[in-house]
């Protein structure tokens, strides 16, 4: 068995560095079912909570709070961690597929 010359890991935390890549983890995240904190946590410790706190203007412990599963970040706050990344959380449609019937107010379309 061929073993790895570095941990993946480490390897991850280089590659986030990059904005643009960083940027694909976390939409990727996200659309595998991934949450938002989980994702943005591991981006931001990749590149360092203080680092990445003075990027956003924010106290590192009130960043460690906003990443932290347990606690409720707004969705200002979440978006104020997501702009250096170039995203902002939104709402988009649910693609339907072909074979489902739409119920509309109680009625079913085609």
């Amino acid at each position: 068995m061929a073993r790895r010359s570095r941990d993946w890991n480490t390897a991850l935390a280089e590659d986030l560095e990059d904005p643009a890549f960083a940027r694909g983890f976390l939409t990727a995240a996200v659309d595998h079912g991934v949450s938002v904190q989980q994702a943005l946590g591991k981006v931001i410790r990749a590149r360092g909570v203080k680092e990445f706190a003075g990027q956003v203007p924010m106290a590192s412990p009130n960043l460690l709070r906003a990443i932290n599963p347990r606690h409720n970040p707004t969705q200002d706050t979440l978006n104020r961690l997501l702009k250096p990344f170039g995203l902002k959380l939104g709402v988009a449609p649910i693609q339907e597929s072909k074979n489902r019937q739409a119920w509309v107010a109680g009625r079913r379309t085609e």
